[in-house]
């Protein structure tokens, strides 16, 4: 089974040494769990860990949303893959904000790094197809699946 493949760029002094090994593990054991790992393929997810600022830019131009989010993900086309060696499977790029997981974690009462943990694993079941505002079944779905790999991670 291959490891994936992460390339982490952080670009925010907030993101430590112990939340990006946060980030780490949840995209991981995301990966895991959807048996993604298997195969022949590396699995490839580029991951930014960043602030309100940068977020913001990324929502407005992307999504027509001129405010801050805790995850975007993009994920890539299948024909993105021409562009890689045919041993790695890029799945896209995910970005995380600093300061707007701060806040989400306070107002839900969690510690920052479980929310941390969280918004990993569903910023990448967005690049694996999961979509919780298609559908209210799609979301319980999204939340399940969650919920099963938050608890395999304890």
């Amino acid at each position: 089974m291959p490891t994936p493949r992460l390339r982490i760029t952080c670009d925010h002094p907030g993101w430590t040494k112990a939340l990006v090994r946060v980030v780490r593990q949840s995209v991981v054991a995301t990966l895991a769990h959807l048996d993604v790992t298997a195969g022949k393929q590396t699995p490839e997810v580029s991951l930014l860990l960043t602030g309100d600022a940068t977020i913001q830019t990324l929502n407005r131009d992307w999504r027509g949303l001129d405010k801050p989010t805790n995850v975007l993900s993009f994920a890539l086309e299948d024909d993105a893959s021409v562009l890689h060696p045919p041993r790695v499977r890029p799945l896209g790029d995910v970005v995380l904000a600093f300061e707007t997981l701060v806040r989400e974690a306070e107002a839900y009462g969690l510690p920052l790094a479980d929310h941390v943990r969280r918004m990993g694993v569903h910023g990448v079941l967005h690049l694996l197809g999961f979509d919780h505002e298609r559908s209210a079944a799609e979301a319980a779905r999204q939340e399940r699946v969650e919920s099963e790999i938050l608890d395999s991670m304890a």
